[in-house]
């Protein structure tokens, strides 16, 4: 219940608009071939930057699926990554962070936009998982 509230106070203070600047992004890698990789995990992360409480991002590889996106290649993806699309999506997550940290109330959403901002840099081998163990 206290993910709902806070998902739902989130998307209405800011996740909504950094959720469709992912979205944005994945777009704009969609326009070449190359750029599907990164469009995939822009739409992903999008998705979990409109509702984030009750998950968290890690690694493919921390849950046993590695892939070409959790070694060398996917270090060298998230390098062009970061130059071209990542270092903007960090930068708004940052400054919505900012802007949360004014408030007692938006402390927890600066984290998790600051959190965001990490994952901005360096999408490429991550995936969305619930915090709570599977039953």
């Amino acid at each position: 219940m206290l993910s709902l509230i806070g998902n739902v106070l989130w998307f209405v203070l800011g996740g909504a608009a950094m959720g469709l600047a992912w979205w944005l992004a994945g777009l704009i890698a969609l326009v070449s071939i190359v750029g599907i990789p990164w469009a995939r995990a822009c739409f992903v992360i999008g998705q979990f930057t409109f509702w984030p409480f009750g998950r968290e991002a890690v690694s493919r590889s921390a849950v046993g699926r590695p892939d070409i996106g959790t070694g060398p290649l996917g270090l060298i993806g998230n390098v062009l990554w970061f130059l071209l699309l990542g270092v903007w999506l960090a930068i708004g997550h940052i400054l919505a962070a900012l802007a949360n940290f004014v408030t007692i109330i938006g402390i927890p959403f600066g984290i998790q936009h600051l959190k965001l901002a990490v994952i901005a840099m360096a999408p490429i081998g991550m995936t969305i998982v619930d915090k709570r163990p599977a039953r």
